[in-house]
């Protein structure tokens, strides 16, 4: 297929009354479809249905029932820290979300400050980092505490470490957030490079901190997954033990939003974490930490729950990649991401044509996640850039979905090269 940049005025126009009848197909189907958020689908959460047959309450002698036991139970802090390859000394159990856990430290880190600094809210300004294409939930927290974002751009191997570098020299500066591997929404996994990178940061504040996201760390499509490198055993080699948050939860692994989390973190973080704790809660829900621990038993079991929800997610993948490249590839009016796991593909349609795609979709039926939302405040600069989520729907439903989305890519795109 030519490109659509070499074709003259009349071969465009053409090929829009060819789009514009597709269309107008699509629209007298009333279609209903919706890929805005990265919700497990119903196949994926029955994989997890005999959580529910556990009827024990004790686990080493703890009465799960009861109060007590702020950090979580030990079997489960030892699994976390097997599966994340860290101390268990540095993992406490958090609720039912990691989300939940991200946004108590920036409360902690806003009311109490960080291991004896200046609490946030009393600096007259702060600013936090922010890798985008990201995660739109990362943004709305920071928006709500005020705290100003600063675009870091996304590179092929992770965040621009020198454009970091540069922005941590002002010590209003007080962190970043990450979603280290298949990140939200690109795909990503950050490169060994950026990893070392990251950990040997030297921000002009003492309290700087990374909150690491790790979502996706055992979200692989096909095997094997993407590695990345344990960012906690770089850390001492910089004496930087304290730069990272890193949280991680079994949401899309179980029930999302009735899953267990974690937050991992060092020596000096969780003393400080555990002061506020202390006031915050007396004690998460143990029994559900001893449901987890009863279903999954060890790693290798975990694992092969895993592969199961990638038998049912690869080939929604497969189906909207697959449908993206027969029908836009060589037409130079897009370009998307193939990812190895996780939950979205990142697809960038032609400058200033995203929003026009929004519209042109949710008209025919087909949700997609807010136009903009990658990136802070809302705004993409180039307005481009959209995130696909295929997990929910079903394949056939995602055949329609993809086929309908490269119709409006190609319309947004004629309309905008037909202004010129």
């Amino acid at each position: 297929m030519k490109a659509f940049i070499e074709m003259t005025k009349e071969e465009l126009a053409a090929t829009k009354i060819e789009l514009d009848q597709k269309y107008n197909e699509f629209k007298q189907q009333h279609l209903n479809l919706d890929m805005s958020r990265g919700k497990p689908s119903s196949k994926q959460l029955d994989l997890s249905m005999e959580l529910l047959n556990c009827h024990e309450y004790l686990s080493n002698g703890v009465d799960c029932r009861n109060y007590g036991g702020l950090e979580g139970l030990m079997d489960l802090r030892k699994f976390f820290a097997e599966l994340l390859s860290v101390n268990v000394d540095n993992v406490l159990i958090g609720g039912t979300s990691s989300l939940t856990l991200m946004f108590d430290y920036l409360t902690q880190a806003m009311l109490s400050g960080v291991l004896g600094n200046t609490p946030w809210s009393k600096l007259d300004h702060v600013k936090f980092l922010c890798p985008a294409p990201g995660y739109d939930r990362h943004f709305a927290f920071l928006e709500y505490f005020g705290i100003e974002m600063i675009t870091v751009p996304m590179n092929e191997d992770g965040p621009d470490l020198d454009v970091i570098r540069e922005y941590i020299k002002d010590d209003h500066v007080k962190g970043m957030f990450c979603v280290p591997k298949y990140s939200n929404p690109t795909g990503t996994t950050y490169s060994d490079e950026i990893v070392k990178g990251l950990a040997a940061l030297k921000p002009a504040a003492k309290d700087f901190r990374i909150i690491y996201d790790n979502a996706y760390y055992v979200h692989d499509l096909s095997q094997p997954g993407d590695q990345l490198l344990n960012i906690f055993d770089e850390l001492p080699k910089y004496n930087n033990e304290d730069l990272v948050i890193m949280v991680a939860s079994t949401s899309k692994i179980t029930f999302a939003g009735s899953g267990v989390s974690c937050i991992v973190a060092s020596d000096n973080n969780i003393a400080d974490i555990k002061k506020r704790l202390t006031i915050q809660s007396i004690s998460q829900d143990k029994m559900n930490q001893l449901r987890h621990l009863v279903f999954f038993k060890d790693i290798p079991t975990l694992k092969k729950h895993m592969q199961k929800h990638a038998e049912i997610l690869k080939p929604k993948f497969d189906c909207v990649i697959d449908s993206l490249t027969k029908e836009l590839a060589g037409k130079e009016v897009a370009k998307w991401t193939t990812p190895n796991g996780g939950y979205f593909i990142s697809l960038d349609v032609m400058p200033g044509c995203a929003k026009r795609v929004g519209e042109l979709c949710k008209e025919a039926g087909v949700t997609l996640t807010t136009i903009g939302a990658t990136f802070p405040y809302g705004k993409d600069p180039q307005d481009s850039n959209i995130r696909i989520a295929p997990s929910y729907p079903s394949v056939d439903e995602l055949t329609k979905a993809a086929l309908l989305l490269s119709i409006c890519v190609q319309i947004a795109a004629i309309e905008k090269l037909s202004e010129n």
